[in-house]
């Protein structure tokens, strides 16, 4: 992948730089594998704003991804490379021997004519978009689209440049090192694809212009020290300041540094060690 810079003939091409990705130039998605998609603009069932500056955007339909990969020892080939507009990686459109088409997450080196497989048994060779379960899978390799619970379906790693590393297999328990640096055990009969997700130069892109924002649906966003008094505890003042406080949001919550996740999490059970380096203590 290459970062490309235009030369600007028009004041939204001055800032902007693309990454020129190997996707195919079929426009039109399959028609068989897409559905309708919902706008809530950032809000719940009640109909109330929970996520602020969400709106408007381009229309979107949602592409249907496999992320089970239960087609077991069928050989597929990769018939084309995709965009995505619901999601930061590529897709990849499979096609297998008895004809079914899905898509399934593109890998860094996956291209077309590409043949993919999902086993049960051990492999003499393991290729990029290979979906095993992680006890088969050699220690040491890169992987994504992980389950969380086995047969729930890829829940893990499924952003644009992510891979887990396989670090150790003992019994029913996998050790992986995940993106974030946190090393955590997962369930070795949880199924796993070999690789990583493509894409991954993608936060070196720069859109260029507000309007492109707008087609994503992002709306602008206000400083809490722009703001008056009133309206922002960080409002108000002469000059830049916010007032010597913590940084919070416009309803007094800590918006850095607190930790965000559940003491009661089931899954902090599993945590090895944590993404600040921290060990867990096992009692």
């Amino acid at each position: 992948m290459a970062i490309v810079k235009l030369r600007p003939i028009t004041p939204g091409q001055r800032f902007l730089v693309r990454a020129k990705v190997n996707v195919s130039k079929v426009n039109a998605p399959n028609r068989r594998l897409i559905q309708s998609k919902l706008r809530i603009n950032g809000r719940n069932c009640y109909g109330r704003i929970t996520m602020r500056r969400r709106g408007g955007g381009h229309k979107r339909l949602l592409r249907i991804i496999d992320f089970r990969r239960d087609k077991i020892d069928i050989p597929a080939i990769v018939e084309r490379i995709e965009y995505d507009p619901n999601r930061s990686a590529n897709i990849a459109l499979l096609k297998y021997a008895d004809g079914e088409k899905r898509y399934i997450l593109a890998t860094e080196k996956m291209a077309e004519g590409v043949a993919v497989m999902s086993s049960n048994e051990p492999q003499d060779e393991y290729g990029d978009g290979m979906a095993l379960p992680l006890f088969l899978i050699p220690q040491g390799l890169k992987v994504h689209c992980i389950e969380h619970e086995p047969g729930n379906g890829a829940q893990l790693v499924r952003a644009a440049g992510a891979a887990a590393q396989l670090v150790a297999i003992d019994g029913n328990r996998a050790t992986l090192r995940m993106p974030s640096g946190e090393t955590r055990y997962i369930h070795s009969r949880c199924r796993a694809t070999i690789g990583e997700i493509g894409n991954a130069e993608r936060g070196k892109i720069s859109l260029g212009k507000a309007g492109r924002n707008r087609w994503f649906g992002h709306r602008p966003r206000v400083r809490g020290v722009a703001m008056n008094p009133i309206d922002h505890p960080m409002g108000g003042g002469h000059g830049k300041t916010s007032g010597g406080g913590h940084p919070v949001s416009p309803w007094g919550q800590l918006s850095k540094g607190k930790p965000t996740r559940r003491r009661s999490k089931p899954s902090n059970n599993s945590i090895i060690i944590r993404r600040n380096g921290r060990k867990i203590r096992k009692s």
